[in-house]
């Protein structure tokens, strides 16, 4: 049986990374997290200018494709913003932070409502629509773009010492 002293050091290792999740001060996370929450909603403000108007007509289904191709580009964007705002506000323990980084997530019921309406303006303009298709682009897509829109972090080592 090991020893006492050793029995402890082992606890405390294994409790360090509980206690290392969510240290970082609200006011070094906040600004991370409002900067992806300020991108979802100008996604949403977008949204709801496309839900309010009718179906768009092109010309051709080349047209049709590339304007629906942006729409779908849009609600990865959305959900990446969504996602990387959570994964900024664990980064504290500050319930504040964490409840205004949870509160775009009905967001994301409205893309799936612009979807909705994606299929009926594709069969507007005679062009075929998978909703299956696109679901599975944009669970392929948002862990990219994601990282690509995640800030970067301070280098704590290039911060010159005082």
């Amino acid at each position: 049986m090991p020893s006492r002293p050793l029995v402890v050091i082992g606890a405390l290792l294994l409790a360090v990374p509980a206690f290392a999740a969510g240290t970082k001060p609200a006011a070094d996370v906040r600004p991370r997290v409002d900067h992806h929450l300020k991108q979802v909603e100008d996604l949403a403000q977008h949204f709801e200018s496309v839900m309010s108007q009718p179906c768009p007509h092109f010309a051709s289904p080349g047209a049709w494709q590339a304007y629906l191709d942006g729409e779908v580009d849009r609600v990865v964007l959305l959900w990446a913003h969504v996602e990387q705002a959570w994964v900024e506000a664990k980064e504290t323990g500050d319930d504040d932070v964490r409840r205004a980084a949870k509160a775009p997530r009905k967001r994301l019921d409205e893309a799936r409502a612009l979807l909705d309406k994606l299929q009926g303006c594709a069969v507007d303009n005679g062009a075929p629509f998978s909703q299956g298709t696109v679901w599975r682009k944009i669970e392929r897509e948002v862990p990219k773009r994601q990282a690509q829109i995640a800030l970067p972090q301070p280098d704590a080592a290039a911060v010159p010492r005082q």
